[in-house]
């Protein structure tokens, strides 16, 4: 799917356009296209610090986000790659801690570009390429690497020896790509294993173990999933985490969600079962409450966007978008937390995502959706929410805007004598980066 990214650098904004006219505009996977482009570079992915390699359909953006937090407490430099970015492109791309500058981000795009003719590569491959570019040029500890889409077949599987692998929750997700059935997709997140580099795991159904030990053996590596070479849970408001080294006891995320915990614990045991970066057992414990990652249940300030909404108004972003992040998101707005009220649900959605998946945990938790066009991409149509908001019982309002969506809120929040509304809007990554723009909560 084309990613619309622009740049309010002229040298940056110049490199994106050349990249649109060479890229095919879609997503295609294989590893023929970026092993060609870093032959042409002089294959700087085989030159990068320790690599720690994620994949998972939730949550692999957050354990990357509880990797960093972790080295970072203990004084490492960390190179990131993440995708996608939500307002700035430079999010994809955290060179030794920072977001990469504008100028060597189009330095490093245009050295791929130069010689990316005849190969065909996809938008995520040119920006795989110029990432591994920058991490192997410059200095730091460790390398922090997330998979764009499955794994298996991803560009960023050309790496060769990262010191372990990690795979967060795993759903339904991309089907047209990866598979129909959680077993195809399992394997395929698995397909980043790797000789000597522990494959570390989250808890899964005991269907899906002859998928993770045939990827394991494959490669000749381990196998070490939640339950069995580790574990995790809250107690007394405190994460409690154990494996073969011992426990530790930490605060719980800062992130918001009770599936935040579970992302945390996989950072943990990755880090407990690589030996390539040493880290003192305090910095892991910091790691719950230094990790951030935008619009993952992100409270919004009261910016200019909400400006008009009352001032005790609480407002959340997330760009979750399938049926596991439903149910994340919706478990968090307890009765305790709305305080006996409802939702107003603010939502644009991909056409190609599974609106009625993503939307049924909410049901009797929102109490008015308020529907949302996801500019530049073919999206869910109003008509779709309105069907699901019939079948609640409840409203249903399109709109052409976010800003037209929040004047609605506050109209409908001052004629109901709502002091202190809660708000969610969500359902896109792109959408929420859009947000985060108006609202000027730019990522850093």
């Amino acid at each position: 799917m084309a990613d619309h990214a622009v740049s309010d650098d002229p040298q940056v904004q110049a490199q994106l356009d050349r990249l649109w006219s060479l890229s095919p505009g879609a997503d295609i996977l294989g590893l023929e296209r970026i092993t060609r482009l870093l032959e042409r570079l002089g294959d700087p992915h085989r030159a990068l610090p320790p690599v720690f390699h994620v994949a998972g359909t939730n949550g692999k953006g957050s354990t990357c986000a509880f990797l960093r937090a972790a080295m970072e407490a203990d004084g490492k430099s960390v190179h990131v790659f993440t995708s996608p970015h939500l307002v700035r492109f430079n999010e994809r791309i955290r060179v030794a801690g920072q977001l990469i500058e504008d100028a060597p981000l189009a330095g490093y795009l245009a050295r791929v570009l130069d010689i990316a003719e005849g190969v065909n590569a996809s938008f995520f491959e040119v920006t795989t390429a110029a990432a591994f570019l920058a991490f192997a040029e410059q200095t730091a500890d460790a390398c922090i690497v997330e998979v764009g889409l499955g794994g298996r077949l991803d560009a960023t599987n050309v790496i060769v020896d990262p010191v372990v692998c990690g795979v967060a929750q795993l759903g339904i997700d991309h089907q047209a790509f990866l598979g129909d059935t959680l077993a195809q997709i399992a394997a395929e997140k698995a397909g980043i294993a790797k000789a000597g580099a522990p494959l570390v795991t989250q808890r899964y159904p005991e269907s899906l173990f002859p998928v993770m030990e045939a990827a394991a053996e494959k490669v000749d590596t381990r196998w070490i999933g939640q339950g069995d070479g580790w574990d995790a849970a809250t107690y007394r408001d405190r994460l409690h985490y154990r494996d073969a080294q011992g426990r530790l006891d930490t605060p719980l995320p800062r992130l918001a969600g009770a599936h935040q915990v579970q992302n945390a614990a996989l950072a943990f045991a990755m880090l407990r079962h690589q030996e390539a970066v040493s880290l003192s057992e305090a910095a892991i414990k910091a790691a719950p409450l230094w990790a951030q990652w935008p619009a993952r249940l992100q409270r919004l300030d009261h910016g200019p966007l909400l400006a008009t909404l009352p001032t005790g108004t609480s407002a959340w972003l997330d760009g979750g978008h399938n049926a596991g992040a439903g149910e994340a998101i919706a478990a968090y707005f307890t009765t305790e937390r709305l305080e006996g009220g409802k939702l107003h649900l603010i939502i644009g959605m991909l056409a190609n995502k599974d609106i009625d998946a993503f939307l049924a945990p909410f049901a009797g938790v929102v109490g008015h959706i308020h529907a949302l066009p996801v500019p530049g991409h073919d999206h869910h149509a109003p008509a779709r929410f309105a069907a699901i908001a019939d079948r609640w019982g409840i409203g249903s309002t399109a709109h052409e805007s976010p800003e037209a969506a929040i004047s609605a809120v506050a109209a409908s929040a001052a004629a109901a004598g709502e002091a202190a509304p809660k708000l969610l809007i969500g359902g896109s990554l792109y959408l929420a980066g859009q947000i985060l723009r108006l609202n000027a909560q730019l990522p850093d």
